[in-house]
């Protein structure tokens, strides 16, 4: 089922979540740490638009090519709504609004791809 675009999509999707949410956990695991800036990754909208569809193959004298999954995320300084004596950039209300959002776009992602591979089973079942 890896061939169709919207499963591995998904996949992408719930990497980048993960990706998020650990960067999330650094930023509230450090609230306390003098001068630490906090941290966010770049958006998914801007990871999509810098990674190109990979053509695939299903037999081997098919043109294919390389199929490496990298997956590399920047993170990117994020605008703090305040900034500490001690130089700290964390904001725990905005970390957790962030956590929120991961929470809540995992769920969409996830029901999208479930709802998506029942259409195909019941598809396939006939």
């Amino acid at each position: 089922m890896s061939e169709f675009y919207l499963f591995g999509l998904s996949s992408r999707r719930a990497e980048w979540l993960s990706a998020r949410q650990a960067v999330v956990a650094e930023n509230v695991a450090n609230a306390n740490t003098p001068t630490y800036r906090a941290k966010d990754v770049t958006p998914f909208s801007e990871v999509l638009e810098t990674t190109a569809l990979q053509m695939s193959g299903s037999n081997p004298s098919h043109l294919v090519a390389s199929a490496g999954r990298d997956f590399g995320i920047d993170e990117a300084a994020q605008k703090p709504w305040d900034v500490t004596h001690s130089g700290n950039s964390v904001s725990l209300e905005q970390e957790m609004l962030k956590a929120g959002e991961v929470s809540r776009d995992f769920a969409l992602s996830t029901s999208v791809a479930k709802s998506f591979h029942r259409m195909f089973m019941t598809t396939l079942k006939g």
